[in-house]
């Protein structure tokens, strides 16, 4: 008996060329394959072998990148049997899924080792599942799980939750600041999230990670310029003032702004706060700057890095309907606007 030989009860054309050599003994068991008799495929020279507890591989030689993800998830998750008689989906693996330097791979990070390098494959499971870590599968425990994405039938955790989890596990800075870099350079999340998510894993307490962070933000507002720069000149809004300071004549500093239309006292700022300690502080500057601002008269527009990203178009029309609306508003203070 091997993966081409048909197994009974249950039908299996449901299920992928993966998934039919790589089962675990629930399955096996539901297909009327009894333990004795796994347990003589598996003997030594058989033509089954042992993957993980419970997982077995159905053919003999070493596995694919492919069967060690399978197996990884049939061990921490619970896969869903189909009723007899029913072909249904795929079985599925609970709420495990795939996530660390495995995830960033299955993203297509050119940063992250290939697959078959990577002694263990990372699996998010809800920290009540009673497993432990052994083989190829590391368990990674979480007490909210985020919504996994598909990749090639397989629950990946989304980027931001894989190089947390990624980051948690490396002590080298330069592979660490290579992944953030990547995260935001190839458009796979804005660094807030990614922050965020460090902030959550408690990862911001050590130096390598701080240092790869500033850059991450410093790389993230200059990508989100590029695009306020792209969004004003494809989008036909008559040019501003970039990158000021607005002060009072002979008066306080009220702030810096990324764009500043002088005639129509419309102000854009990009809001590329990431979560860490200090956010609700950053928030409540954030917060007295822009009340400052309107009280005087300046239309303050927040735009966030994804929304740039995301819906430039509809960034636009709000901008363009701020400048408008300036025709219909008292003048606004007096200020003055210096470079910064």
């Amino acid at each position: 008996m091997n993966h081409n030989t048909p197994l009974s009860p249950l039908p299996h054309s449901h299920l992928s060329d993966v998934q039919r050599r790589v089962l675990s003994s629930a399955q096996l068991r539901a297909h009327g394959v009894s333990t004795a008799r796994t347990t003589a495929q598996c003997r030594p020279g058989g033509p089954w072998q042992l993957l993980l507890p419970g997982v077995f591989l159905l053919h003999p030689g070493p596995p694919t990148s492919e069967e060690r993800l399978h197996g990884a998830l049939l061990y921490a998750g619970r896969p869903v049997i189909p009723a007899q008689g029913k072909t249904g989906t795929a079985p599925g693996y609970g709420e495990a899924m795939v996530t660390g330097l495995a995830a960033l791979a299955l993203h297509q990070f050119s940063s992250a080792p290939p697959l078959l390098s990577l002694d263990r494959i990372d699996v998010l499971v809800p920290r009540t599942r009673r497993l432990r870590s052994t083989g190829c599968a590391r368990l990674v425990r979480a007490h909210v799980l985020p919504r996994p994405e598909e990749i090639t039938g397989v629950p990946v955790a989304p980027v931001p939750r894989a190089i947390a989890d990624a980051v948690a596990q490396l002590a080298d800075a330069n592979a660490v600041r290579r992944l953030l870099t990547e995260a935001v350079r190839g458009g796979h999340c804005e660094p807030a999230a990614v922050v965020k998510e460090l902030n959550s894993a408690r990862l911001l307490n050590r130096p390598h990670v701080v240092d790869a962070v500033d850059s991450l933000l410093a790389e993230g507002r200059a990508l989100a310029e590029d695009r306020l720069y792209a969004l004003v000149r494809e989008h036909g809004l008559p040019d501003p003032v970039w990158n000021v300071d607005l002060r009072l004549p002979g008066g306080p500093h009220l702030g810096g702004v990324d764009a500043y239309w002088p005639e129509q006292a419309v102000a854009v700022e990009l809001d590329t706060r990431a979560p860490r300690h200090d956010e609700d502080a950053l928030w409540s500057e954030y917060a007295r700057k822009r009340e400052h601002l309107e009280r005087l008269g300046i239309t303050v527009v927040h735009i966030t890095p994804r929304k740039l990203r995301e819906a430039p178009e509809q960034q636009a029309t709000v901008v363009r309907t701020a400048l408008m609306a300036a025709v219909d508003r008292d003048p606004a203070a007096y200020v003055v606007v210096l470079p910064r």
